[in-house]
């Protein structure tokens, strides 16, 4: 998946959801336009539609026989007239069943009783819209009714009704053109410190890891405090990886000279003795840069089980008193006496392999540099709502300048009698990535070093 088919445009996006609400708004009040035209149209020509019907009525008289006659007037029918070229008809009638004159196929609109009514009708294929109006005139004996009915074909209040939508339609599509464009506008003025932004940081240098100081507006504060501190931690890490780097070649770098040199000398040994000494010296050599490398890789696997969701419950106790058993011969060949001693059940959150190979390394690093005869004793207790694990020995303990500083700082430093701190160094790593602590002291009684562990109870 290329960068280029999931980019797409804050400015596009705003524009379009504008113009598709808009359109949406616009089609609504399209339709309501076209229903008030159509009113608008309609009532327009009622009105004259009326005053035709009342200019005819006006014209109806009683004649000699107390008949009723009409003289339809020209301009009753003129004021109907209109460049749609719309059809007028009319017609009159007297009293129920009287024809006077017109268009005798013309319907009537009922319900026009002392007044005027209209409805929509055909005559023949034309649609029209009629009006009846009912009147009464006066013979002087009697009232006689009658009604006057007049129509006109629809083109006239269609076509104003068109005109009004389209009217309406061109100026809302003026709005909506105008909005695009004041939101094109707008929205390229708001995105101005994100592009100042980004070229900021992309004028930065690989090393550059400063926080961002660029002015950034309100909604991006967020991204801009997490890239600054992610540019933190990664400043952290790879201040500590250089370090880490540096030290780790230090280390390695010096048995590889060593067994350079021994084998150098072995070349040009003439006495087999002195050979056999210089390759012990490098044997010696390259079982230290093995250990080195062993616990590099190590540390390196702490560091990958940093980032992982929180371990499932173990019993501390049972695992350190099979790997106490598992050691013992190994101490035994050295001349160290080691043991367990610990009761009933300590569960913590811990990873099974890194938590063996934590208690690993105290226990070597205790046979290592306690010295033949001594006792080493790996404890597991649980006090104050935690699990304390100790490794205690009878041995020499830390120098004074030593002190109990335990961290991947002074992962290289010299522990007891010249022996590598990094092994305390990964058993501090792991204990923090499960909630615990490493502190070094003197064994109860003055004499050796306990290294503590402090866990959280499970």
């Amino acid at each position: 998946m290329t960068w280029s088919t999931t980019r797409y445009s804050l400015r596009r996006r705003l524009l379009a959801w504008l113009l598709i609400s808009t359109a949406v708004l616009g089609i609504l009040a399209l339709a309501d336009t076209w229903r008030e035209a159509i009113r608008t149209a309609t009532g327009v020509s009622d009105r004259v539609l009326a005053g035709s019907a009342l200019a005819i009525a006006e014209r109806v008289t009683v004649d000699e026989a107390g008949g009723l006659e009409v003289d339809i007037p020209y301009s009753a029918l003129e004021m109907l007239a209109s460049t749609a070229q719309d059809q007028v008809f009319y017609r009159v009638d007297g009293p129920p069943g009287t024809f006077l004159t017109g268009y005798d196929r013309l319907g009537i609109v009922p319900g026009a009783e002392n007044g005027i009514a209209f409805a929509f009708g055909r005559f023949g294929d034309t649609p029209l819209r009629i009006a009846t109006l009912s009147r009464t005139i006066s013979t002087g004996v009697d009232q006689i009714d009658f009604t006057v009915t007049v129509a006109e074909s629809t083109l006239a209040r269609t076509e104003l009704a068109r005109a009004i939508l389209w009217r309406s339609a061109l100026r809302l599509a003026g709005m909506i053109l105008g909005a695009a464009a004041i939101v094109w506008v707008a929205v390229t003025l708001a995105l101005r410190p994100l592009s100042a932004l980004g070229g900021a940081i992309a004028q930065r240098s690989p090393d550059d890891l400063r926080p961002i100081r660029e002015p950034a507006p309100a909604e991006v504060e967020g991204i801009v405090e997490a890239v600054n501190s992610f540019m933190a931690r990664l400043e952290t890490s790879l201040a500590a990886l250089r370090n880490f780097t540096g030290n780790a070649s230090h280390q390695l770098r010096t048995p590889l000279s060593v067994v350079r040199t021994q084998l150098a000398l072995v070349t040009r040994a003439t006495d087999p003795a002195q050979a056999r000494v210089a390759l012990e010296k490098a044997d010696a050599a390259l079982a230290r840069a093995e250990r080195v490398l062993a616990q590099l890789l190590l540390m390196a696997r702490v560091d990958a089980a940093g980032g992982r969701p929180a371990p499932d419950p173990l019993d501390a106790a049972d695992l350190a008193r099979d790997l106490t058993a598992d050691m013992v011969p190994a101490a035994a060949a050295a001349g160290v006496d080691l043991g367990f001693a610990g009761q009933g059940r300590a569960m913590i959150r811990a990873e099974p392999v890194l938590l063996a190979e934590m208690l690993r390394n105290l226990i070597d690093n205790a046979i290592a540099y306690a010295g033949r005869g001594a006792e080493v004793t790996v404890r597991v207790a649980v006090a104050d709502g935690g699990v304390v694990l100790t490794v205690e020995d009878d041995g020499p303990g830390l120098p004074p300048s030593r002190g109990s500083t335990v961290d991947r700082q002074h992962a290289f430093a010299k522990g007891r009698s010249g022996g590598l701190g990094l092994g305390l160094a990964i058993v501090a790593e792991i204990a923090g990535l499960f909630g615990g602590a490493l502190t070094l002291g003197p064994r109860v009684g003055g004499r050796g070093l306990a290294a503590t562990l402090t866990f959280p109870r499970a």
